[in-house]
């Protein structure tokens, strides 16, 4: 049986697991009715798993091959955004102020798909199938903390995942090597000078005036500080700062955004923000302190398991469906599972303006084309059955 024949089969059951997830959207650690949904389905299926029973969040189901053999899984987040949906569908979210905004809940019911079809091609299987359903991606540290609960990861010997996303016309997958992805990081500032009276000016150090001299000077950052080769982006998100109209504020904090796809420059991208911070803030007579906090490492697609995906969207969906795609600036917590070991992650096109399925991610208005998430099941599904086959000599 070739797994590409179950796509028609299973369309309706992803594209309605997908409708379901996204009616009933959870935040970030608190994906506790998601989790038990998720591993009600799992019995159904008679594949064993283990929750996360100190969180209550996420599981990992294992499902073991025909045959013995390497171990891989494949991943899919679980977490919603605090972002009110302002679409009129019938399976809107149904949880106030929460919705499905990012494709998580796609994520999901791909994964149970390719469950089902893993199922169905077992005695092709040589080895084991990690079905990870994880918690937190939005936070940046869901990874990490799911990679320390119980022994699934030092097991697993690769990982594929991938992202609906809308940028790419409904159907088409892209799995290219290489940089996918940016490392993402936060910071503040804090800016300290000293209060006055409107009317006199001289008297005080202006915060707000000083918080926009480092402002426009951090743009500099990345436009005379890094080759226009590399990919940098620095971004300020917030300024707060005054209380009154005739008050002239001594404090400032600002937050903002740093991202980059080459991991031996983070050094580089502090030291020179933490130079133009304090440095402006001389200037004017004040002070102003960095705080930087990594989220996640850049994505980058081992070279070979790209080379495999390929051939797998070739055998399943036809040379038409494998698509380019540039690498975007946006953070994925999947990257700390391609930090030790060998990782491939899809974009899986969901855009179809037939459908209004034209929104960016994050966006309340946010959707996509469902009917074509069973045909990214048989991917994952065939990824990990041709992963574990060429891989079998190397298992002890």
């Amino acid at each position: 049986m070739e797994i590409k024949t179950l796509i028609p089969k299973y369309q309706e059951y992803v594209q309605q697991w997908r409708r379901y997830f996204h009616e009933h959207p959870e935040l970030s650690n608190e994906e506790f009715e998601t989790t038990k949904t998720l591993a009600a389905e799992l019995d159904k299926m008679g594949i064993p798993y283990t929750i996360n029973e100190e969180t209550g969040t996420g599981l990992v189901g294992i499902l073991k091959g025909a045959k013995p053999g390497k171990a891989i899984a494949l991943r899919a987040d679980i977490d919603g955004l605090p972002v009110e949906e302002r679409n009129t569908f019938a399976f809107k979210s149904k949880n106030d102020g929460k919705s499905h905004a990012c494709g998580h809940d796609g994520h999901m019911a791909i994964l149970l798909g390719a469950a089902q079809m893993l199922m169905e091609a077992r005695d092709q299987i040589e080895g084991d199938v990690y079905l990870a359903f994880q918690p937190a991606e939005e936070t940046g540290a869901g990874a990490p903390k799911f990679m320390k609960f119980g022994d699934w990861w030092s097991k697993v010997d690769a990982v594929f995942g991938g992202h609906v996303w809308i940028d790419l016309p409904a159907g088409l997958v892209s799995v290219e090597a290489g940089e996918r992805m940016a490392a993402s990081a936060v910071f503040t500032i804090n800016v300290k000078g000293k209060t006055g009276h409107g009317a006199q000016p001289h008297q005080a150090i202006d915060a707000i005036v000083v918080s926009s001299a480092i402002v426009m000077n951090l743009q500099t950052l990345v436009s005379r500080n890094f080759s226009a080769l590399d990919s940098v982006v620095l971004t300020i998100g917030n300024i707060h700062s005054g209380s009154e109209w005739n008050i002239i504020p001594g404090e400032a904090q600002m937050g903002g955004t740093v991202r980059f796809f080459k991991r031996e420059q983070e050094q580089e991208i502090v030291d020179k923000m933490r130079r133009i911070i304090e440095h402006t803030a001389e200037a004017y007579g004040a002070t102003a302190t960095l705080d930087y906090e990594s989220r996640v490492p850049p994505t980058i697609n081992d070279p070979a398991s790209s080379e495999l995906a390929e051939r797998v969207v070739i055998e399943v969906l036809g040379k038409e469906k494998l698509s380019p795609m540039r690498k975007v600036m946006a953070g994925e917590d999947f990257a700390w599972y391609g930090v030790d070991k060998p990782t491939c992650f899809a974009f899986i096109g969901i855009r179809n303006p037939d459908i209004d399925a034209v929104y960016d991610h994050h966006n309340n208005r946010f959707t996509m084309d469902d009917t074509i998430l069973s045909a990214a099941s048989a991917v994952y599904a065939q990824y990990a059955v041709s992963w574990l086959k060429e891989h079998k000599d190397d298992h002890n």
